[in-house]
């Protein structure tokens, strides 16, 4: 099918990206603008109003809008990532999410609620409280990086049941806009990815009825299925396209300004220079890897192919691909000189946009810690130990 993302709809969230940042606001008009064009249903089947595009196709599609307008494609890759899970699960013969879809197809905007301060194993732990009570939990906490806070409807999130302190369970939520207990905490003043909005909510004792429990199941690895496995891997493989995606736009405007940057030295613009052609040349070798890795992965996922390794695979991918970003966008800033520091640059913009990638699930520690245990046999709830 034909992309939703007319050149015109991306040339105005490129035009826009700069003044959210600045104003440190959400991107509200390119939301609306893609809402109405049918980007939020994207992942929907064909039977609930959408063209349901495979995680490999909608990762173009996110791709392309971070080409333009990176913060905006993080923020709505949060309600994507809910949205594929879900058709990914009723494709598999697994209706327990279903509503998702109807709900999604009738409007709703889901957000995600699982960073918390002082959890760095985000949807496997948590330090927000789940009591069971008639007909559904009582859910008490602060979760912070959910993005999407003016818009969301419905935000999923997950807690621990610790009643049986010798078997916890992680209980996965969507609590809805507006339930008591739920309230929004004007936090957000950040480095970058400033569009995206992600305020605290905080979840007082918010009853969640049994329709919006997605699952119970054991705390940790031991406990995860096709659900949690769905998110992380339709989440992280947003994640790692809106970085691919930054990098490639980097190249884009600083081979453009090297074209016409001089030196008293030099009788031809500084692309002659071996050194500029160096760094350049270093800058599309890092990008070069990062695309036939992240494809593989989205394939791999939407056409079945997944072993007993894939968790360290998705992490593994989506590491090295932020990394690689990040060597991109810092390599950029060196060639471009002292005017890459100045705010009216692009550069600048992405550059701490770029930071923020290694602060989404899983962080460095974290992805070390999987791809690390995984590798030498050791359970990944295995505590460790010294002494």
């Amino acid at each position: 099918m034909a992309s939703v993302l007319s050149q015109s709809l991306l040339d105005k969230c490129r035009e826009r990206a700069p003044i959210y940042d600045r104003e440190n606001r959400f991107c509200q008009e390119d939301f609306d603008a893609l809402k109405a064009a049918g980007y939020l249903k994207l992942a929907l089947p064909k039977e609930y109003g959408g063209p349901g595009l495979t995680l490999a196709q909608l990762s173009r599609e996110t791709r392309l809008l971070a080409m333009y307008a990176p913060a905006t494609a993080l923020c709505i890759n949060m309600h994507n990532y809910w949205v594929g899970m879900a058709a990914d699960l009723l494709r598999g013969g697994d209706k327990s999410c279903e509503w998702i879809l109807k709900e999604a197809a009738a409007g709703e905007i889901f957000a995600a609620g699982h960073a918390e301060h002082g959890n760095d194993i985000p949807g496997l732990l948590s330090t927000t409280k789940a009591e069971r009570v008639d007909g559904g939990y009582k859910i008490t906490g602060r979760k912070s990086f959910g993005s999407l806070t003016p818009v969301w409807t419905r935000m999923g999130g997950h807690s621990m049941d610790t009643s049986d302190p010798k078997a916890p369970k992680i209980v996965h939520f969507f609590v809805p806009r507006g339930t008591p207990g739920v309230t929004i905490k004007d936090t957000w003043d950040v480095m970058g990815m400033r569009a995206t909005r992600s305020d605290d909510t905080v979840l007082d004792g918010a009853f969640v009825p049994d329709k919006y429990i997605a699952r119970v199941i054991p705390a940790g690895v031991a406990g995860v299925d096709m659900f949690v496995l769905g998110f992380f891997t339709w989440g992280l493989v947003g994640f790692a396209n809106v970085y691919y995606a930054l990098a490639m736009r980097v190249r884009e405007v600083i081979v453009e300004q090297l074209k016409t940057k001089t030196a008293i030295a030099l009788t031809r613009p500084m692309i002659y220079h071996p050194e500029i052609q160096h760094g350049i040349a270093e800058i599309t070798m890092d990008i070069e890897t990062m695309g036939p890795h992240v494809e593989a992965i989205a394939n791999d996922w939407s056409e079945g192919r997944i072993g007993p390794d894939w968790f360290l695979r998705l992490v593994a991918m989506k590491h090295r691909t932020v990394e690689s970003a990040f060597r991109v966008v810092d390599r950029a800033l060196d060639l471009s000189g002292g005017f890459g520091m100045f705010k009216k640059s692009e550069l600048e913009r992405l550059f701490r946009d770029c930071r923020a990638g290694r602060f989404h699930p899983a962080n460095p520690l974290l992805t070390h810690e999987i791809v690390g245990k995984i590798s030498l046999g050791i359970n990944p709830d295995e505590q460790p130990r010294w002494g």
